[in-house]
């Protein structure tokens, strides 16, 4: 098992290395110019070729991505030339460091991942940013995949339990129109009727975040029925995943040979279901589950700019609008590096609940 864990973690290194050669190169070659949206579309040549020159912008785009690895490498090689600034100065005054060793004019230091600062906000780290954004997302996350899981895994047994009846037939066809419907689509749709036409009903704001300024400018108050509406609709595509995958899977499970031997030892329809069938039907379930976790950490990005949600999504909308690249590739890191996460951990549990994959 060991063994196994090194190795997904090696190969999650190879994958968060092309995730950031890709991202670096996509970015790069995106059309406008940062440093003329600094200057608030300014025409000044001095000052845009000094910003430029300050972050890099000036370099051959081989150099910038050597750049920008550096950055990212928790080791990393530095110039300390006495009275000269460049981009790799040590007294640049980026990040902290611990000096390893003196190689000529450069130094081999040990730092944390740099993600850099952003071009608008006045040079704001963009650690700050995620530390202070992503917070909300993985609340969102949480409470949507929560909802899809209880709710699909339940109506999944259901649906199993009575296959080929209309309530099978029924939540079929829900399902499938529910996979069908992209998220922006459904948050306009949920937003519509249950924030405005219902708001008197419901009580529930069409956009607000979990917490908000109150009237009086008293300071934040932590407003939960604001994550109600997000959570529901960014659950609501993997609900119908998970449906079906618990469906299908149990009902592929019940027809095995061990489930027979069970019933023909006495057992209960209810004790096969719950501590037989249903251990091993989860499996398809729990990998669906890891990667739409992840994928609604990038996917909350229109439910949160339409909802008004404060989260990383739609801090990467407004970066976008901006281009405000650092915070951009900085919060597609950070939700690769979860990815990686995510995937490695559920790899592991699969052994826990299925012991022939752990004998494997």
């Amino acid at each position: 098992m060991i063994n196994y864990i090194i190795h997904k973690i090696f190969y999650g290194f190879l994958t968060l290395f092309g995730v950031i050669t890709v991202v670096f190169l996509l970015f790069t070659v995106l059309p406008g110019d940062p440093a003329r949206m600094m200057l608030d579309q300014k025409e000044d040549p001095e000052q845009l070729a000094q910003i430029r020159k300050n972050l890099g912008l000036d370099q051959p785009i081989w150099k910038q991505y050597m750049y920008y690895i550096n950055d990212l490498s928790p080791i990393s090689l530095h110039d300390n030339q006495a009275n000269v600034t460049t981009y790799t100065s040590l007294n640049s005054g980026k990040y902290s460091f611990q000096k390893i060793i003196d190689i000529n004019d450069q130094s081999l230091v040990v730092k944390k991942p740099f993600l850099r600062n952003s071009f608008q906000k006045q040079g704001k780290s963009v650690a700050t940013i995620i530390a202070e954004t992503l917070p909300n997302t993985i609340i969102l996350a949480i409470s949507a995949i929560i909802i899809a899981t209880v709710l699909g895994v339940s109506l999944g047994i259901i649906s199993a339990l009575v296959k080929d009846s209309w309530i099978d037939r029924s939540l079929l066809v829900i399902t499938s129109f529910g996979m069908s419907i992209p998220s922006f689509f459904s948050a306009i749709i949920i937003a519509y009727i249950f924030a405005f036409l219902l708001h008197d009903i419901t009580h529930l704001n069409m956009i607000g975040s979990l917490y908000e300024v109150d009237d009086l400018g008293e300071g934040k108050h932590l407003t939960l029925k604001n994550l109600i509406l997000p959570a529901i609709t960014l659950g609501s595509r993997p609900l119908a995943v998970f449906t079906q995958l618990t469906r299908n899977s149990l009902l592929e499970v019940l027809s095995q040979d061990y489930i027979r031997t069970a019933y023909a030892k006495g057992l209960s329809k209810k004790t096969v279901i719950l501590k037989h069938a249903l251990r091993n039907a989860l499996n398809p379930v729990i990998t669906a589950i890891s990667g739409w976790f992840a994928s609604m950490l990038a996917g909350a990005v229109f439910v949160e700019f339409i909802f008004g949600w404060n989260g990383l999504g739609k801090e990467i909308v407004n970066a976008l609008n901006t281009l405000d690249l650092p915070i951009v590739m900085g919060s597609v890191l950070i939700i690769a590096v979860m990815f990686i996460i995510i995937n490695i951990i559920i790899d592991i549990l699969y052994g826990v609940l299925d012991p022939r994959v752990r004998i494997k």
